[in-house]
């Protein structure tokens, strides 16, 4: 490992290089390559502490099908083994029962999802189906005291259990095909699906028998008809982070938003109690009209934790750690003096303290936050000589130690055990030797000073060892408030683009996120200003500071956000790159606000109020009002299932693009949403941008 810092006037550059032999047999890194990587996630470790079990997913590399299965690993190292293995089906989302005698699963041989289990006490034991729901099991959590199990799917919301014959979708009362939504029904489509009012993703809690089988009559925690209307978990995101058993059992915290004609404009899911008595929930949240989320009961039964943000209407403000004293009722804000985010929660085993995930500077570790005081400590959990990359599915052991899986620009995630005070080492080796036959990739972090003076980061990714002048590719991310950090990704992946023979530049822009919340709130009322600044300067710096870099030969490309930069920088940076690739992004402000359906994101953008109200502040930074000054090559790339920016902007700014007589492409994947995530339509994607950026940065070659 060579670790070289280098200074230029206000730019920073650390550079981790990571040089190795040359090796026969390894190849660049290929799109195939990146759909046939494994997919390792969810770790779950077993009540006395000896077993990791986790989820992994392949994909055939001739068929391209995907199916996940369960592999367990010893905690003290060896070689991982495939477990409740069921013929001609898939395993996902394993759990222990906390008495260690039963691992709980779902799979779909039945025909549908449901839950399943495999008694640990039999050694020869085989999977045994143990539920028969009429819908689907999206997924489950199993009480503290073993002795019942939350459940969740898609069911009427007058359905007393989990499925009946009628789905309670009113929006096609035929005789027709039309979908019908009345005055006031909310959301009409959501991400990627039409909604279905009546139709909700509910909960209900069972018992479960000596065998370890669902019995009996399920409770709802959303109580009876006509009381709390609305998803849980929370869609399209939402998932198990957002319910919880009380540590006792004998109730259960989830999170939920009303479901009425003000949804699209609210960000407000609150924090919710049912007793399990079969009334209402308790919304314990209600005074709280911004997002409340991520509930954490501590072992003890004495804490609630939870994350809450602030400001109504703004899905990217600070999440600060909330405790509740569930003796006293007190409640603080225990990280309110700490400029993170956080991402997850979750308790150590003595309730001392809690850890959490938040992203800081590039990485997304995590964090100690000391009960008593809320101070927070960052925890260096990656293996020496690594950076922290990409924490997540953080589990405090007795021990001390952590299970966790990490990820970076070099590596997929895999599951890695710290030891106290140690650093991580690896559990899962599920893609160690495809990665090998790989040639690696550098990446280097460097900060500048950006618009109004302040620090930006950004990353340069290229070829390890290269030799010749590489051209130039920017990369700006979506969200707008995300970041480019150091995590892998299975669709805009820093290290397959590098190994085309490019220097990938991205550059953590005002609004991005783990620099601060004044930081991410900058990007407010000025798409177009500061975050362009960002990235005009941070491409010059790099390109100064690496005489490697082929600066006058380049391409910048972006999804979302990303998209939408592509659109104005047509406009307002006309002349810097010889081409663009611009994915789902915005092209018409106006048509965007009245098109979309999280309406409280376009409106708090541009100020909290509706086109109609402010049009001023729309058209201010408007891509389509600079149309006439479009000369770039762009290759345009939509979804027709992509509800959050429709496909309809894409199509529009096509159309612009040819009506100039701009070069350009459209690509449409009729069954992708806002990401491209089936495998053949993945390998399609690469194969045609990288056919473009070829055609523009590599001519004749």
């Amino acid at each position: 490992m060579k670790i070289a810092r280098f200074a230029l006037g206000a730019l920073t550059l650390a550079l981790i290089t990571t040089v190795l032999p040359a090796q026969t047999g390894v190849h660049s890194m290929t799109p195939q390559d990146l759909v046939t990587l494994k997919r390792v996630a969810g770790p779950v470790v077993s009540p006395d502490g000896k077993w990791v079990v986790y989820q992994q997913t392949d994909t055939d590399p001739a068929t391209l099908k995907r199916q996940s299965g369960l592999w367990r690993t010893a905690i003290k190292g060896g070689p991982a083994q495939r477990i409740a293995d069921i013929a001609d089906a898939a395993e996902s989302s394993p759990a222990f029962s906390p008495d260690g005698k039963r691992l709980y699963f779902i799979s779909g041989k039945s025909g549908s999802d449901q839950l399943w289990l495999l008694d640990l006490t039999l050694p020869a034991a085989a999977p045994v189906q143990a539920s028969d729901f009429k819908t689907d099991v999206a997924g489950f959590a199993v009480s503290p005291n073993s002795q019942r199990v939350l459940v969740w799917g898609d069911v009427a919301r007058d359905c007393p259990t989990l499925g009946c014959e009628n789905s309670g979708d009113t929006s096609q009362p035929g005789p027709g095909t039309g979908r019908h939504y009345k005055d006031g029904s909310g959301f009409v489509r959501h991400w990627d699906a039409w909604e279905t009012p009546g139709n909700y993703s509910r909960a209900f809690a069972f018992g479960l028998d000596s065998m370890g089988k669902i019995a009996g009559a399920g409770v709802a925690v959303d109580g009876p008809p006509g009381t709390l209307t609305g998803d849980t978990p929370t869609k399209p995101m939402g998932g198990a982070e957002e319910l919880a058993w009380a540590a006792d059992s004998s109730g259960v915290f989830f999170i939920a938003r009303q479901a009425d004609r003000n949804e699209p404009l609210s960000t407000n899911t609150d924090l919710w109690h049912s007793p399990l008595d079969g009334g209402a929930p308790h919304n314990l949240t209600a005074a709280n009209k911004g997002t409340d989320t991520l509930p954490a009961p501590s072992p003890d039964g004495q804490w609630l934790a939870y994350a809450a943000m602030a400001r109504p209407g703004y899905e990217a403000d600070r999440l600060v750690v909330q405790v509740v004293n569930l003796k006293t009722g007190e409640q603080r804000a225990l990280t309110q003096n700490w400029d993170r985010s956080v991402g997850s929660i979750a308790w150590t085993p003595d309730s001392k303290a809690l850890i959490v995930t938040a992203e800081d500077v590039l990485d997304n570790p995590a964090f100690r936050i000391d009960l008593p005081s809320g101070k927070a400590t960052r925890l260096a959990l990656a293996p020496k000589g690594l950076t922290e990359g990409h924490i997540g599915s953080v589990t405090p052991l007795k021990s001390g130690g952590f299970v966790f899986t990490r990820d970076a620009v070099a590596n997929p995630a895999e599951v890695y055990l710290a030891d106290k005070g140690k650093p991580g080492r690896a559990l899962s080796n599920a893609n160690d030797t495809q990665l090998a036959g790989l040639n690696p990739v550098s990446s280097q972090r460097f900060s500048f000073k950006g618009a109004n003076g302040d620090t930006v980061w950004g990353q340069i990714h290229r070829p390890a060892g290269a030799t010749v002048k590489l051209p130039v590719l920017l990369f700006v991310h979506g969200g707008p408030q995300g970041s480019f950090g150091d995590g892998w990704s299975f669709r805009w992946n820093p290290r397959l683009f590098a190994s085309q023979g490019y220097a990938v530049v991205s550059v953590d822009f005002h609004g991005s996120t783990g620099y601060g919340q004044a930081f991410t709130d900058s990007i407010n009322r000025n798409w177009g200003g500061w975050p362009l600044e960002d990235l005009q300067k941070g491409l010059a710096a790099a390109i100064a500071s690496n005489p490697d870099l082929d600066g006058e030969n380049a391409c910048a490309l972006g999804a979302s956000y990303g998209g939408y930069m592509m659109n104005w920088i047509e406009g307002m940076w006309p002349d810097r790159f010889k081409c663009l690739v611009q994915h789902d992004g915005v092209f018409d402000a106006r048509a965007m606000t009245y098109e979309t359906e999280e309406l409280w994101f376009d409106e708090w953008e541009h100020g909290g109020k509706a086109y109609f109200e402010a049009p001023e502040e729309y058209e201010k930074w408007n891509p389509v009002n600079h149309v006439a000054k479009w000369k770039t090559p762009m290759l345009v790339i939509t979804g027709e299932k992509d509800f959050r920016i429709p496909y309809t902007q894409g199509l529009a700014a096509y159309a612009a693009l040819q009506r100039r007589g701009v070069p350009s492409e459209l690509l449409v994947f009729p069954e992708e949403n806002h990401w491209v995530l089936k495998p053949r339509d993945s390998l399609q994607w690469h194969q045609t941008v990288f056919a473009w950026l070829a055609r523009h940065l590599k001519p004749g070659s």
